[in-house]
């Protein structure tokens, strides 16, 4: 394998107003529009993203017959500071499931649950 493994994440949410709330109240940023076909049944909000960045980016999906929460994989978005963050994790309607802790020398990780039983981590190098 010549790259990074991971091109590109969708997180599976059951009610998009309420997840879009979270991610952009947990991350202090702007979720964008990528798709809406109600033909194809599926709803699909992007992360800012930049392809000349390190890191891959993703979304949050609705689509019909596909179900959130209790999944296999797990997404990790860095962070600055990922306590800032789990900081924002509560008041935006989420839980934090183990708060930052150190994995040296690799940085640090949280783990959080977001509003539709997701769970996620964050991860920093403070």
């Amino acid at each position: 394998m010549e790259m990074n493994p991971v091109g590109w994440f969708e997180i599976y949410v059951e009610d998009m107003e309420r997840a879009k709330s979270f991610y952009q109240a947990v991350f202090n940023t702007t979720l964008e529009k990528i798709a809406d076909e109600a033909k194809a049944g599926i709803e699909m909000w992007g992360f800012p993203s930049s392809m000349e960045q390190y890191g891959a980016s993703g979304a949050l999906a609705k689509m019909k017959d596909v179900a959130p929460g209790g999944n296999s994989t797990l997404v990790y978005f860095s962070c600055q500071n990922c306590e800032i963050e789990q900081g924002r994790v509560e008041s935006a309607g989420g839980q934090v499931i183990h708060p930052k802790f150190s994995i040296a020398p690799h940085g640090f990780i949280s783990m959080v649950s977001d509003t539709e039983g997701n769970m996620i981590g964050l991860h920093s190098m403070e």
